[in-house]
């Protein structure tokens, strides 16, 4: 009987074991994969509600920037809040009357028994005659609201040559600069909060300054919108006054001698003037020509 050595009887053995422990490796990699895979689904399908809770924050956020807040204002649905449009309103206007510098101070008081003020004034004679006519200029500032009641007084003071009102809106960048300072003054709050919890030196410094650099942007907000609020209260109005020209008349024999006069000395004071310009100019030229046949003449001896 022929017997089979024990080291081939193995190798041969070897070969099924090895090829059903890949099988079992590789239904277990297979498993492990599929697993996942169901874990991936099942969080795939709880996303949707997770991304709504986020777009629902996101969109609540958003109502309180200043560009949701005009959207908010001008939609004009229900439960929106109206915004009161901010407005700088400014006003220039002519007039010809028959007395420019009283017209001036009526207009004057007239502006400050309305409750308003005079921002510059100015008359002057359009030529050196004391009895020319006169031009003159008032800048006035006015409440909003009586604005219309002055208007009309001023042009019942004589007759109106022209007007023109213009409006610019300032509501976007009031809404944006209100919008910004609420949210200055809540770091300043939370700040001064973290200022009190500090301890050591170092944090104080640091938190010290950055609420240095808050209340400095909150300083420079507040001013600006100061500044909006009384261009928004009180209208500008720019007025220019001036008298009628003078019916000019014929001239008589003895305005045109008295004419003829005048000329004649203007004339004479301008060749007056010409000649202290020139006789310089002569005295220097007799001079080198004196000079120049002093020369020649010595020469020629």
């Amino acid at each position: 009987m022929c017997q089979v050595p024990i080291s081939s009887y193995l190798e041969k053995e070897r070969g099924p074991i090895k090829i059903t422990y890949l099988l079992s490796v590789f239904f277990l990699i297979a498993l492990v994969l599929l697993a996942s895979g169901c874990a991936g689904i099942d969080e795939y399908q709880s996303s949707p509600s997770s991304d709504t809770d986020s777009k629902s924050v996101s969109s609540e956020d958003s109502s309180y920037s200043p560009e949701g807040m005009a959207e908010e204002a001008g939609s004009g649905g229900v439960g929106t809040r109206s915004v009161e449009r901010k407005t700088i309103t400014t006003a220039e206007m002519s007039i010809e009357v028959e007395d420019a510098a009283f017209t001036l101070e009526r207009i004057a008081e007239i502006a400050r028994d309305a409750g308003g003020y005079v921002s510059s004034s100015s008359v002057y004679a359009l030529n050196y005659d004391t009895n020319a006519r006169k031009d003159g200029y008032i800048t006035v500032r006015v409440p909003e609201s009586e604005y219309p009641a002055f208007m009309e007084t001023v042009e019942e003071f004589g007759e109106l040559s022209s007007r023109s009102v213009s409006a610019h809106d300032v509501t976007e960048e009031y809404i944006d600069l209100s919008a910004r300072l609420e949210n200055l003054e809540r770091q300043e709050t939370r700040l001064a909060d973290v200022l009190n919890m500090s301890v050591t030196v170092e944090e104080i410094l640091s938190v010290e300054k950055e609420l240095e650099r808050v209340r400095g942007e909150i300083d420079s907000l507040t001013g600006r919108l100061e500044y909006l609020d009384n261009r928004i209260e009180f209208s500008t109005i720019n007025i220019h006054v001036t008298e009628p020209r003078p019916i000019s008349q014929s001239w008589g024999l003895r305005d045109a001698f008295s004419e003829s006069v005048q000329g004649f000395i203007s004339m004479v004071n301008a060749l007056i003037i010409l000649a202290g310009y020139l006789l310089p100019i002569v005295i220097a030229i007799m001079l080198m020509g004196g000079l120049f046949i002093g020369i020649r003449r010595v020469t020629r001896r």
